[in-house]
């Protein structure tokens, strides 16, 4: 990928959507080695926040019931657009949220296969199931305290955005490697890796949402949504990137 970005010769500059802040000396090797400007101008939903790409449609029955929750108490799940998983590991993350005695919304998209039989009556209350969110919302409410995610990384910067912890479980291609930045670079999450059973979904859910280690890495994510907003606000990196691309795009 670095090499075809290399090569580029037809276009005048390349827009990432990142902040320096998070990857700023693998950003500066991309920089020397690029032979057209390179612009950082994320987070991109940052500065178009009303703007949706979502390609299915929101469930923003959601959102009151997210204001009937205790601050900072509910997980957000959402494994994305294009992951698939088995019935064995739907069910078991059915009864691991379940055995987690924790509240949690969690978005089963059209698709995948059901639920086990039981599952919704013996949650009541305590679970929100919806076929797709308006993820940024649900991740700037205040009753949310961890996410879930496939670590795409769309969701991980919004995440990222809001200061909100993750529990990784990449699926495929940069998701993969974006996990390891949550989990060994940024510290703001754990990976889930071992085929899920719902004893290991409980536990790590705890770890994520109660337990001593998640409050680290809650607050170290706040501490990185500080850094973001100073890159947004006028005179950061990402603010002034999208200046020199607007007079770039102007001078053409």
């Amino acid at each position: 990928m670095v090499e075809n970005l290399r090569l580029v010769r037809t276009s005048s500059a390349v827009i990432w959507n990142t902040l320096d802040c998070l990857e700023n000396s693998l950003l500066d090797q991309v920089k020397q080695q690029c032979q057209v400007p390179i612009f950082t101008v994320g987070p991109m939903h940052k500065f178009a926040p009303q703007l949706s790409t979502s390609l299915l449609k929101e469930d923003y029955s959601c959102i009151p019931w997210l204001d009937k929750q205790a601050e900072k108490s509910v997980i957000y799940v959402s494994l994305g657009s294009l992951a698939c998983i088995s019935q064995h590991e739907l069910a078991e993350m059915a009864w691991g949220l379940t055995k987690s005695k924790l509240p949690f919304l969690w978005v089963v998209r059209p698709g995948l296969e059901s639920l086990p039989d039981g599952f919704k009556e013996g949650v009541g209350e305590r679970g929100r199931i919806v076929q797709w969110a308006p993820q940024k919302e649900i991740l700037a409410h205040k009753a949310v305290a961890g996410f879930w995610s496939h670590c795409g990384w769309n969701s991980t910067v919004e995440s990222i955005a809001e200061g909100v912890p993750l529990i990784c479980r990449p699926n495929f291609a940069d998701q993969k490697v974006t996990a390891r930045y949550v989990t060994h670079v940024w510290k703001v999450g754990m990976q889930l890796e071992e085929e899920l059973e719902r004893e290991q979904v409980a536990a790590a859910v705890r770890r994520l949402m109660v337990e001593k280690e998640g409050m680290e890495m809650r607050k170290r994510a706040v501490e990185l949504k500080a850094r973001v907003e100073i890159g947004t606000r006028k005179g950061g990196s990402s603010f002034n990137d999208l200046d020199k691309l607007i007079k770039t795009i102007r001078s053409f």
